[in-house]
């Protein structure tokens, strides 16, 4: 059974970091739309407030709506990101009036609920609602630090300590043998439908990077002339990039010899170490294919990170206990930046893969798709609406995902053109 406690404290957590992140803020950047791409952060603000209110007030207990109006506005679908900056949006005084006053009724809502257990309606079975809530918050506050790497003017940047140093790998590769394993999931309790149900998948022996691409490794397919080679791009790839006029990661600049990069506002050297970001699936796709070598499949990728082949499906690649105050892995703004390659050794896979949970988003070859006995539940526009080969699948999360909302068999998806969002690769190869 989940405790009530436990989920007012995980809904006070993820509010805090929301505040947190946007208070050094003035009210003109928070309603500034810093890139067509994005929302102004007030809209995301008052979003997750919204869409607070809709699950754990009107669908949990029947409340009535308690502005008119909110529900079109922060209808993400209903609105396009470059359209909302001429919404009615709330201002910032008046967004955070409606999180308090949301967050005051859900916690009253909360608190006369019967037991949040098992046996309870599938909505509120085990807390899911709560998870879903939590998690989506938690989503938000890594699109509105994509925004925030996208504002100009001064830098952003709060303190945190340093990620650890790399440590040597012990290979460049691991191999994963042939056979079948259980993909997906019936038993986490915060799953979202895409992840489910469990089901088994076989496949042939694969190489697999042991570590994401790096900066350095990055760096010598842009000194080898990968970006005006043709031969690297998929035919929609060699569109993207000779109509966007790539020739680099985005947020990259070269200096004679040397390269930096912008992160958040301030300038600096590229650290060669860290695994390469903000590259989008057709560059990782151009740089697998000039190593000779391909991205992974999502299958391939879960495989190698859940699956250890003693027949018992791993919550994370270290196993099934919490990230949480364990140095195993860069998640929820540890350092505000990835961490080295090799950083993190105790969260490796028992096969030797290092930092698949964290750091970076990995993009896959796959297509977002659903699972066989795929059921929407409990919305279509969470997953439903996205599948098809318009969005490619990325999987790990990286170092701005918080624990909560990531695991072995979390799918995230975007187009392949997108390069704000913390997303890197690592190859994969047939046996």
């Amino acid at each position: 059974m989940t405790e009530k406690s436990t989920i007012a404290a995980h809904l006070e957590g993820a509010r805090r970091r929301s505040l947190g992140l946007l208070e050094p803020l003035s009210d003109a950047d928070l309603v500034a739309q810093h890139s067509p791409i994005m929302s102004p952060l007030v809209w995301d603000l008052a979003h997750v407030g919204n869409y607070e209110e809709l699950w754990l007030l009107r669908a949990v207990s029947g409340a009535r709506p308690i502005h008119a109006g909110l529900d079109d506005i922060y209808d993400a679908f209903r609105h396009p990101r470059p359209d909302r900056p001429a919404l009615p949006l709330l201002g910032p005084a008046d967004a955070r009036r409606y999180l308090v006053e949301v967050r005051s009724r859900v916690l009253d809502v909360l608190d006369g609920l019967p037991a949040l257990d098992a046996g309870a309606p599938p909505l509120v079975a085990d807390a899911f609602v709560y998870g879903m809530v939590l998690q989506h918050e938690h989503q938000h506050d890594e699109t509105m630090l994509a925004t925030l790497q996208l504002m100009a003017g001064d830098g952003y940047r709060p303190v945190t300590p340093s990620p650890p140093a790399a440590t040597p790998l012990a290979a460049p590769e691991v191999r994963v043998s042939a056979g079948p394993f259980v993909m997906g999931t019936d038993d986490e309790s915060w799953a979202f439908d895409n992840e489910r149900p469990a089901h088994v998948v076989d496949l042939d022996a694969f190489w697999i990077d042991t570590a994401p691409v790096t900066n350095a490794a990055y760096l010598t397919f842009i000194d080898a002339g990968g970006y005006a080679d043709r031969r690297w791009w998929t035919d929609q790839g060699w569109a993207w990039r000779t109509g966007m006029g790539a020739e680099h990661p985005q947020f990259w600049r070269p200096d004679g010899s040397s390269w930096w990069r912008n992160r958040f506002g301030w300038v600096e050297d590229l650290p060669l170490d860290e695994p390469v970001q903000h590259v989008c699936w057709h560059e990782a796709t151009a740089y697998a294919a000039w190593t000779g070598r391909r991205l992974p499949t999502e299958a391939e990728w879960e495989k190698a990170a859940s699956w250890p082949g003693d027949g018992h499906k791993r919550r994370y690649p270290w196993g099934d206990e919490e990230p949480a105050g364990l140095p195993v892995t860069n998640l929820g703004q540890r350092h505000f930046r990835p961490a080295p390659v090799g950083a993190y050794p105790a969260g490796a896979t028992p096969g030797g893969c290092h930092q698949m949970l964290g750091d970076v988003w990995e993009w896959t070859s796959s297509d977002f798709e659903p699972y066989p006995g795929y059921r929407s539940f409990p919305y279509r526009e969470y997953s439903e609406v996205f599948f098809g080969s318009g969005y490619k699948v990325l999987r790990g999360g990286s170092w701005a995902t918080h624990p909560t909302a990531v695991r072995t068999t979390f799918r995230n998806w975007d187009h392949p053109i997108r390069r704000q969002i913390f997303a890197g690769f690592r190859c994969a190869r047939d046996d």
